[in-house]
């Protein structure tokens, strides 16, 4: 085969590259395709036949502008490797790298993405990328004289173009209308998505003018002693703890109908759980932040969100007591104005072994800080590692390993569904044991504080359902196991009576359902009696069922 390469010339390379492209990297794209032909009643399979060398065309004409000397091999190097790892990701999991994604992936530590190592990911990339990069390196491309390349590559362009040209004539309104009805498709092109997500990324968080900063809630005040009576003093302070799960779906959690006892540990404690709550993205970048910010799912922007305050920081502004605890990948810029603490992985050798730690090593820390704190109005926020994929068997301890057998392994599309489900669900069953023990430390503070507690996750995660894996697909066609999360509540005798909460009432309004994301911003203001002019009633959670 390396023999053949030797006497190649630029069109005959950029030729087998776009076939190469098409034949093997963007399999996923035509995965997607036969799907979308599958759901029609009357599909042209003439049409359909055309896809193949619409793309081959399109990718051979692209191909041929960077197929000049000297940049020719370097750049199509990269391209192959980066395009290797989102073939398999696209492939395997069924994972869309648009902006959403990318952001994603850029703000992984090293842990989160050591996590999607595994033979199966390093076998493709071998396969997939470097044998075909050590083909282009060994590759012997003859150039020809300036003008005549220029010539000849110009005739070899114009008649992809050409190609494309005739397909549009005879199929058109084909193609039309199976895109719109399959808007998916153009996500799973494989290198030009990517690429184009990747550029919107770098201008978006880097060439453009960086937005000035501006500060919200500035008038924000605390008036928890102005709402008791004088017949019901404050005498205590308020001590709200604040979870934020990590890759939780509402699907499998007993208190939303999930057939397994995975509430086992929190369900003698009366927890409020709140129906049909949807998240505001389907990956962790886009919805800390945006669960935090003034704005909502529909207008969220994370460029606007960096450059403002969040209420974090109006509840900073209001005096009341703030710190964020993260055994997760960071508070995305949440909590960067308030004292936040990122657990080291070496901190406590039962609980870490140097790349991660079990949640157990926040109720420690949470334990520390109860000790410590002073007696004033509180909101602390864990941040756990959760449910976070694929890794799901490193998330809890062998003692809580109740759901077997269970998938031990990364490449988690090799393990059965059932082994995979499994997996999944002893994270649910351990979390749930992390709230419930955050329950039981507030219920031992109740002499100094009146305490609650929060809990809603980032995102959901697929299993496997429609062929997707893991999360961050694009939300405008995320499935519900993605995008519908839990939002629990944990309210204290001491707290709903000095705060004038109707549990009762509560119970009642959290069974009817229709919450999400945009909800918590100003439920945490209710929560913790702070007045602000950005307040809006309308979304708080709490402020029907005030007495």
């Amino acid at each position: 085969m390396l023999s053949r390469l030797r006497n190649l010339n630029s069109i005959q390379f950029t030729l087998i590259l776009a076939i190469y492209y098409v034949c093997v990297l963007n399999i996923p794209l035509f995965q997607i395709i036969k799907q979308g032909v599958d759901k029609q009643a009357d599909v042209n399979m003439a049409f359909i036949a055309t896809m193949p060398f619409f793309l081959l065309f399109a990718l051979s004409f692209l191909f041929s502008i960077f197929s000049v000397k000297y940049l020719a091999k370097p750049f199509f190097i990269i391209l192959t490797l980066i395009s290797s790892s989102v073939f398999f990701a696209a492939f395997q999991y069924g994972v869309v790298f648009d902006y959403g994604m990318i952001e994603n992936t850029v703000q992984s530590n090293q842990s989160e993405a050591a996590t999607y190592l595994n033979w199966a990911s390093v076998l493709n990339f071998a396969v997939t990328g470097l044998i075909p990069c050590l083909l282009i390196y060994k590759a012997n491309i003859q150039y020809k004289p300036f003008s005549k390349e220029l010539l000849h590559k110009a005739v070899f362009m114009l008649s992809m173009l050409a190609g494309i040209v005739v397909i549009g004539m005879f199929y058109y309104q084909n193609y039309v209308s199976f895109g719109r009805n399959n808007d998916i498709i153009k996500r799973y092109v494989i290198p030009t998505y990517f690429i184009g997500s990747t550029a919107k990324y770098i201008d978006v968080n880097y060439l453009q003018q960086p937005l000035e900063y501006k500060q919200l809630g500035l008038d924000a005040k605390n008036t928890t002693a102005k709402t008791n009576s004088k017949t019901h003093p404050q005498t205590k302070p308020n001590l709200v703890v604040l979870v934020v799960g990590e890759t939780a779906r509402a699907a499998n959690y007993h208190y939303y109908g999930y057939d397994r006892p995975t509430n086992a540990h929190t369900k003698v404690q009366g927890l409020i759980a709140f129906q049909d709550t949807h998240s505001c993205g389907t990956a962790t970048a886009v919805s800390l932040p945006c669960m935090f910010s003034r704005m909502d799912h529909k207008n969220y922007d994370s460029r606007r969100a960096m450059a403002q305050d969040n209420v974090i920081d109006i509840l900073n502004h209001a005096g009341i007591q703030l710190e964020w605890l993260d055994n997760d990948s960071g508070c995305k810029g949440v909590c960067q104005n308030i004292e936040h603490v990122v657990i080291d992985h070496n901190s406590d050798p039962k609980l870490c072994n140097g790349e991660f730690c079990y949640d157990q090593v926040l109720i420690n820390e949470l334990d520390k800080r109860l000790k410590t704190i002073e007696r004033k109005d509180t909101l602390l926020v864990l941040h756990i590692i959760g449910s976070h994929g694929p890794t799901y068997y490193l998330r809890y301890p062998e003692q809580h390993r109740r759901f077997v057998p269970d998938c031990q392994r990364s490449d988690i599309q090799n393990c059965t569904h059932q082994q995979l489900v499994n997996t999944y669900d002893n994270t649910i069953l351990y979390t749930d044991y992390i709230v419930s023990q955050v329950v039981k430390e507030l219920e031992g503070e109740s002499k100094q504080f009146d305490t609650a507690m929060l809990y809603i996750s980032d995102h959901g995660e697929s299993l496997g359902e429609s062929g997707m894996y893991l999360h961050g697909t694009p939300y405008s066609f995320a499935p519900g196991e993605q995008t519908k999360v839990p939002l629990l509540a944990w309210i204290s005798n001491g707290f709903a009576e000095q705060n004038r909460l109707d549990l009762t009432c509560l119970n009642k309004e959290a069974a009817k359902g229709g919450f999400s994301h945009d909800n918590l911003f100003d439920s945490l203001l209710g929560l913790m009696n702070v007045k602000t002019s950005i307040y809006r009633p309308s979304t708080d959670i709490f402020l029907g069922c005030r007495k």
